[in-house]
């Protein structure tokens, strides 16, 4: 299978922006659909990718924009929901795939690499879990002579601009203490460009049709261990008090409602399952996975400013 024109559905997220710099100055073009495109020019500079407002939820805009292209990477997903119309897990995660499979049908588009995530499981804990596992089941099902589906499953994704170690940076730069709920909630952090490079090798590999890969580091860390260890990257002594399951609970019902949702008990109830693999598919792809602690000292430590430009360059395409 030769892959000219990609389609990346998601593209201006954090992984989505690994993946089109890892394909800049490829012969591969690359369509990214955004519903806010002014607020992502910074892919502009990547000379072969094209920058679309569109809303993935329309199924006719769907079907038009994806006429043209060989494959399809999808990467929309939501952690938290609300009640409005593609805010819902259920619209993002399963309809949206849905809506994907019948325009990838009709306009022949050959291949599909689907991202979901560690955990995905329709009889999962949570309703995040859950409607990510009916999604990739979905998305596997359609796998077959006309369209090759892969699917990923990463654990929580670390990098420099990630949701995750940064989310908790911000908090210990600024608190004196951390209620931190389900300390002993177990992850196993993938770094952002093994995941885009695990796609990228799958791109045109015959042998990686109808398969899952679950993709995570070389190590497992509590909640705690990772918190902590952000901590000491700030060079900040901070009094971080590990919550029961009870008082977990609690404050993700509490938290919930507060704005932005900085946690909430479907949050909580996703750590009911360790985000740990049960096979890493990295190494069967030819990655070796890459250690935390080789990359977030470099945007979470002392002196971080340097690397935060590198990244800036690298992802404004000036790094070539």
């Amino acid at each position: 299978m030769r892959i000219k024109s990609v389609c990346i559905m998601g593209g201006t997220g954090f992984i989505g922006r690994q993946i089109a710099n890892r394909l800049a100055n490829t012969p591969v073009s690359i369509k990214v659909l955004t519903s806010r495109r002014e607020r992502n020019r910074h892919l502009l500079p990547i000379p072969n990718l094209q920058l679309i407002e569109a809303d993935v939820h329309d199924p006719q805009q769907l079907q038009h924009h994806l006429a043209d292209v060989d494959a399809v990477i999808n990467l929309v997903a939501i952690l938290n929901e609300d009640n409005k119309p593609g805010r819902r897990f259920e619209d993002v995660h399963v309809q949206l795939v849905e809506k994907l499979l019948v325009a990838c049908r009709d306009n022949g588009v050959r291949r599909l690499l689907h991202v979901s995530a560690l955990g995905a499981d329709p009889e999962g804990p949570s309703r995040y879990q859950r409607t990510k596992g009916e999604g990739e089941q979905l998305a596997l099902a359609a796998n077959g002579d006309d369209l090759a589906v892969t699917v990923f499953q990463p654990s929580v994704v670390f990098g420099p601009a990630d949701s995750f170690l940064n989310t908790f940076a911000s908090v210990l730069r600024i608190a004196p203490f951390m209620p931190l709920p389900t300390p002993d909630a177990r992850f196993q952090p993938v770094y952002v460009d093994d995941v885009a490079a695990a796609i990228q090798t799958t791109f045109e590999d015959r042998s990686s049709f109808g398969q899952r890969y679950e993709l995570g580091g070389p190590t497992v860390y509590t909640l705690e261990e990772l918190v902590r260890y952000v901590a000491t990257l700030l060079d900040k002594r901070r009094l971080i008090v590990g919550l029961p399951d009870g008082l977990s609970r609690l404050q993700g019902r509490i938290l919930q409602h507060f704005p932005g949702k900085p946690y909430t008990y479907d949050n909580y109830l996703s750590t009911r399952v360790d985000n740990v693999c049960q096979h890493n598919g990295l190494p069967d792809l030819g990655i070796h996975p890459t250690a935390l602690e080789a990359v977030a000292p470099g945007y979470l430590g002392s002196g971080n400013s340097r690397w935060r430009y590198d990244e800036w360059r690298r992802e404004a395409g000036r790094d070539n």
